[in-house]
């Protein structure tokens, strides 16, 4: 599918006040790219479109909750009224609890379905009138590697992940029926070193983490730029995530051992956090508006298996030589 290159594209993003949407939006407005950025907190938005226009860049903010159809509408709305056109959609916006099932409520685990689920399904929904009218373009939706790996204490939000997945494989089979040249890819982070941890309501006691390795938010971004132009069915950013994937597809079972063992332990932090601390489920969450986390030092920057797939031509080349070579040393013993 060829699509426009991002200096001539019109992009949304939902979730961009932080995390890997605010570094996601950075990107594409430096590559040239005019950006609508939306998110529930004003005064996040506000920083990053000062931040953009400052680098020369274009953008809009609108403040929208993805649980509301007709804010949800309003995003894609107003980048038409801005620019004249909305090429790709980005969809980022969500919200976790770090708890075992027993211990979430019906609220809690409506709201982040309602948020990671629904609220995926509202950004399609708004986007994609304005996509059609333009001929082409994308969406490109953001999950998570428990997409297809659910993993404990995130019950809700594998739930919505899952979910999410679903609908995209629906979404792109109908698409192509009907003969759309429009791009839906899945976009699948392993764990990110951005403020998710911070704005996550938690039972745990503890400020809740990442599975180790993590990420920086920009190997993501990386991923959402390449997807804006070249529409992967789905890409995983971070090899570790990759791996994780890989693991379910071979045996389940021994990843059901995998994450008894150690897939507790390894998402608590040692930082006290009650329930009763702040958090952004179901309000925004104030002094977040950045890209990165607190665990820097826990933090890859780069991911060779996520470059490579973003760089296919390298990658078969480099297989194409892998397999030669093999070839060649087989030949040679015999």
């Amino acid at each position: 599918m060829k699509l426009k290159p991002l200096e001539e594209q019109v992009v949304a993003l939902m979730g961009a006040s932080s995390g890997i949407g605010r570094e996601s939006a950075l990107r594409f407005a430096s590559r040239g790219a005019m950006v609508v950025v939306s998110a529930r907190n004003k005064d996040g938005l506000d920083s990053l479109v000062g931040e953009i226009q400052n680098r020369g860049g274009k953008a809009t903010a609108v403040t929208a909750d993805v649980t509301n159809f007709e804010q949800v509408e309003a995003v894609a709305d107003r980048a038409a009224e801005a620019y004249g056109r909305l090429d790709t959609w980005v969809h980022l916006s969500a919200v976790s609890i770090f708890a075992p099932f027993d211990r979430t409520t019906p609220e809690e685990f409506r709201r982040v379905v309602d948020t990671d689920l629904t609220g995926q399904a509202y950004g399609a929904m708004a986007a994609l009138p304005h996509i059609k009218r333009e001929g082409q373009g994308a969406l490109v939706h953001v999950t998570s590697v428990v997409a297809r790996r659910a993993v404990p204490l995130q019950g809700a939000y594998c739930a919505a992940k899952h979910g999410v997945d679903g609908l995209l494989e629906t979404l792109r089979v109908e698409l192509k029926r009907e003969g759309w040249p429009i791009g839906v890819t899945n976009v699948m982070p392993a764990a990110i070193n951005t403020p998710f941890f911070d704005k996550a309501r938690t039972r745990l006691g503890v400020k809740p983490k990442g599975f180790p390795p993590m990420y920086a938010p920009g190997v993501v971004a990386d991923a959402i730029l390449y997807a804006a132009e070249k529409a992967p069915r789905d890409i995983v950013a971070g090899g570790a995530g990759k791996g994780l994937i890989l693991g379910q597809r071979l045996s389940p079972g021994l990843m059901d051992a995998v994450m008894l063992r150690g897939g507790f332990e390894s998402q608590m932090t040692d930082e006290p956090k009650s329930t009763d601390d702040p958090d952004g489920l179901f309000e925004s969450m104030q002094d977040q508006n950045r890209a990165d986390g607190d665990f820097d030092n826990q933090t890859l920057h780069r991911s060779l298996v996520t470059w490579l797939d973003t760089h296919p031509a390298i990658k078969g080349g480099a297989l194409a030589s892998v397999a030669l070579g093999t070839a060649a040393l087989l030949k040679a013993r015999w």
